[in-house]
This record gives C-alpha cells, structure tokens and sequence, in this order.
C-alpha cells in the first residue's frame, strides 16, 4: 500500500509509538488479522524485539513478569476472537496485582463488524472489568491519543493493565507523521505518584507512638515503588515487626532482624498468625488485605485498629473499619514518615527472632527426613542454599507457592520472587520466567511449578530453547492438583474427586525440545543435580 510521505499507515503508526515510549519487546502470537502489524514490524527501523510466543496466555503472563522486574510497561498482544480470550488471564492477573501491562489485540475491519466475520468479538465490552482502561483504535485519527493514554493510565495512580482493539481497517489507514510522539514520563510506572496529606502524616506518627504491639504488613506497592530503601529505614527506626502478604516477599530481606516473614493462609503459620493475634495496631502498606493475607479476614480481627495506606481509595475500608486512611503512594508515604518519625524501640527484633525460631523448628526436622518421597521443605533448602542471591525465584501459585513464600529466605530485599497471587491461575510460572530472563538477562532465574502447571505451559519450552534462555524449570511431580486434593482431605472428609491424572515424564518431554534435563528421586542426588544444571552452559 502506498502512502503520502507525510503519512504512515496505522500499523506502522503504532510500531512508531511503541518506540518512542522505549519499548524494547512485544510478547504475543501471530493471527491473520494482525498481518498489517507484523509487517510493519518487519519493514521499519525500531529497537523492538518481538518474541512469539506458543500461547497468547503466555504472551500476557511474560508481559506482567518483565514488568514485574522491570518497572517497564509490558507489552503483549494477539489476533482477533480466539487470540483475544486466551490473552486474557495475564491481562487480568497484572491489572489486579497493580503492574503496569498494556495488551493489545488486532480485529476484524470496522466495516464487517456485525456482518459475522470470523472471530468477531466485542472486545470493548469483553475487556472492559478486566482492565483499569480499554479503548478501540477504530479512528486514525485519534490512535496515538489513545496509545499515549493506555501508557499513562497503566503507569499512573494505581498502576494496571490497559487493553487496544485494532481493527484490520485502521492497521491499513492512514496517520499523520506529527502524531508518532511519547510522552517519556509514562515508559514506567508507578508515575504520577500521589503526595501523602501531611496532616494525615501526623496523625499516623502520634497513634504509632501511643500503642504497645504495633505491626507492618506491606503488599507488593513497597517493591513496585522502589521504596524498600525507605521501609528498611522506617523498620530499623522503630524496631518494628515487618510482615508482608506472599506479593510483598523481600519487601525487606528475609534475614532481616524485623522481618516476620509472609502472613496469611499462603506462607504464613500458626507463629506468624500469634504475633498479628497480639499486635494492638495493624499498619497496612500497600496492600489490598485480602483474603489470602488475612485468612479470610480472621487476622487481624474486625476489632483491630487499622493504619491503611494505599494509592488505590477503593482497596480502603473494603475489608476493615480504618481508624487512619491515607491514599498515597507508598515510597512518598514513608519518605514522609521518616522525615518526621522519632525514634522508639517496639522489640520488633526479639518477636521476630523468637517467632522464627519457632516456625523453623519444624521445617528444618522435615528437611533432614531422607525416606520416602523427597519433601517439598527439603527442596526450598536446597535451592536456597545453592542459589546465588540475586537469583529470581518464579513460583506457580499451587504446590510450590506456600513453601517458597513461607521458608525461602532471600538474602537480598527487591523484586526476586515472583508470582501470580491475585487470580493464582496455574500454568505462570514457566512463561513467566521468560518474561523475568529477558528483563533481568544477567541474573539467575528458576522457575518452579507442580506438575498440573507444568501442563498448561510446556509449549513454552520450545520458546526457551529457541530464545537460547538459560533458566532452570523445577517440576514437582505428584500427579495431582495438589492444593484442591489438600482442601478436599481437610474440609471435605477426604472425598477425593476428579483431582488426579497420570504420571508423566517430564524430564523426557524436556528433552524432546532440546533442554538438557534430570529426574532426581533420591534426597541425596537433589543437591548435586541443582549443581549440575547451575553450572550447566
């Protein structure tokens, strides 16, 4: 198609924009209606690198993992109909855990729409409870307004997942040369951060100085606001007891004096429970206190007295009777906090010590058990003793996530464990290590899932052997969903149903893709093996 030299088609109008907001890959899957789009790519001179994925559900999980580890806005997309539905789990699952994705999905022509083309969707309407902002770049004329607003409505405020529905029409129409510009504040989030009210600042610091017991349970906004620095320096002031929820592991670092460690039915324990039981004053930090964090909302109790600080008004007094709100972001929060804060000593350092003593008594007698199966303790002690530090830990939300949360002990604070906590949809953590090595090319990254997951995403595998990535996958082979097997032994008299399937080879399917592999069925070959594939080239 031949333009104005003034003008560039949509496609390429796009790809243009992209660029200039610096965005260095695209994750997603080819469809006969984004043709237009991939050849644009294909033809113009840009910096991206786009990387195919086997599923457009792995395209979303690799876009909400680079930007987990980046700060960077994630970028996946995929065709109309099909392509559309299957993005959507990685979409949803980083617009509720507040990183910064915006997913974009081709469409049929304008024109067609509602003349029943193959895969006509609405995907407006599809996309719209699942996003913080969606929009159809069904105007030429308006497509790098709403491409520069999908980058600041996913980077400012709370930051979410923005959707883009573009039409084969509006890929092939054309745009001005004037309108291919970025607005560069909004290539990474949080931006726009909100101020704190310094009245309410006040008001904070005079109920922390009053109470006895008073305890620090931050979610995922201290890692996604860069404000760990400011956490450690407001802990170490007040020696107080930092907990975080299983998305706000390595807030602080795990061998922290203060740091308890993650709360909640996830990674928590009975230990852990008793010193939220006699905390006088819960001080929520950018986190949603869920039901997960919370154990359904048990601890804390409703009598609680509440501190919540949070950037998103809606997350406030949803669970908890607030006795301070504040909506605000958290690095500026306790900026703020230390600026005004005097010293004092909680003896955050003593409960913490004692209390994990006590949950650590158990998990290290289960880690020197060499009969039978190979427990899942005793390979969080391996892993962790064998791993360098900077080492990323990608987790799949079923069997592995409760371990690793509760028992791995980061030795440096950041956003090294990584997983899929608001919807904990299976099949994440394969695809998202991807998304984790390509962001983070120079550190180590492991990956481990159950063998359910492991179902779900092994074509990506095949994804990992063609980018030459060097990641370590860990599969935890039981043959069973074991987390709802676990739910129907407890709550449900051991009726056991429709929970397991048969047992497969997955060290041989590995191989079967090029990827060197072992099965490890004895205790004492499993520290030698992570040796093995560590130091493997």
């Amino acid at each position: 198609m031949k333009h104005n030299s003034n003008y560039l088609n949509g496609a390429e109008g796009l790809v243009k924009i992209l660029d200039e907001h610096e965005v260095e890959y695209i994750f997603g899957l080819c469809g006969d209606t984004s043709l237009p789009f991939y050849d644009a790519l294909y033809r113009l001179n840009h910096s991206i690198k786009h990387i195919l994925t086997r599923d457009e559900r792995s395209a979303g999980y690799m876009a909400d993992a680079y930007a987990r580890v980046t700060g960077k806005v994630g970028i996946c997309e995929g065709p109309s109909g099909g392509g559309a539905t299957y993005i959507i789990p990685g979409v949803v699952e980083a617009n509720e855990s507040s990183i910064g994705v915006i997913s974009i999905t081709s469409d049929v022509p304008t024109t067609s729409i509602g003349h029943f083309p193959l895969t006509e969707l609405k995907q407006k309407q599809l996309f719209k409870p699942l996003t913080k902002w969606n929009e159809i770049l069904n105007n030429p004329k308006t497509l790098g307004v709403n491409i520069r607003k999908a980058f600041k409505e996913s980077t400012s405020g709370r930051p979410g997942a923005c959707h883009l529905s573009f039409p084969f029409d509006i890929q092939n129409a054309e745009i001005p040369q004037e309108d291919i510009w970025a607005n560069k504040k909004y290539t990474k989030f949080p931006s726009d951060p909100i101020k704190p009210d310094s009245k309410k600042i006040d008001l904070i610091l005079k109920k922390i100085s009053k109470s006895k017991n008073p305890i620090i349970i931050c979610g995922g906004a201290i890692k996604n606001s860069f404000a760990e620095i400011e956490l450690k320096k407001l802990s170490e002031k007040l020696n107080i007891v930092v907990a975080t929820s299983v998305t706000g592991k390595g807030t602080l670092k795990d061998n922290h004096p203060n740091s308890l460690g993650v709360v909640g039915s996830n990674g928590g324990s009975i230990h852990t429970r008793e010193v939220l039981k006699k905390s006088d004053l819960i001080i929520f930090i950018g986190c949603r206190a869920g039901s997960v964090t919370t154990e359904k909302w048990q601890y804390p109790n409703s009598k609680s007295k509440i501190i919540h600080i949070d950037n998103d008004p809606k997350v406030i007094g949803a669970n908890y009777k607030t006795y301070i709100s504040l909506v605000a972001d958290a690095k500026l929060t306790l900026i703020a906090l230390n600026k005004k804060i005097k010293k004092n000593n909680f003896g955050g350092d003593k409960i913490v010590k004692e209390t994990k003593k006590k949950k650590f008594l158990e998990f290290n007698s289960l880690c020197k058990i060499n009969k039978g199966l190979i427990k899942p303790e005793r390979i969080v002690k391996e892993i962790n003793e064998i791993m360098p530090d900077n080492t990323y830990i990608v987790v799949d939300p079923g069997t592995p996530c409760p371990y690793f949360a509760a028992y791995y002990n980061f030795k440096k604070s950041g956003r090294y464990f990584i997983t899929n906590r608001a919807h904990g949809a299976l099949g994440y953590a394969l695809p998202a290590s991807i998304g984790v090595k390509i962001g983070k090319s120079k550190n180590n990254v492991l990956s481990i899932m159950g063998d359910g997951s492991f179902g779900f995403a092994v074509g990506e595998l095949e994804t990992a052997k063609r980018l030459n990535l060097k990641i370590i996958f860990i599969v935890i082979s039981n043959s069973v969903y074991g987390w709802i097997k676990a739910g129907q032994k407890s709550s449900f008299n051991k009726r056991y149903y429709s929970v397991d399937f048969s047992r497969t080879d997955h060290a041989k399917i590995a191989s079967s893709y090029g990827i060197k592999s072992w099965t490890v069925k004895k205790h004492e070959n499993l520290k030698k093996i992570l040796k093995k594939a560590l130091e493997y080239k």
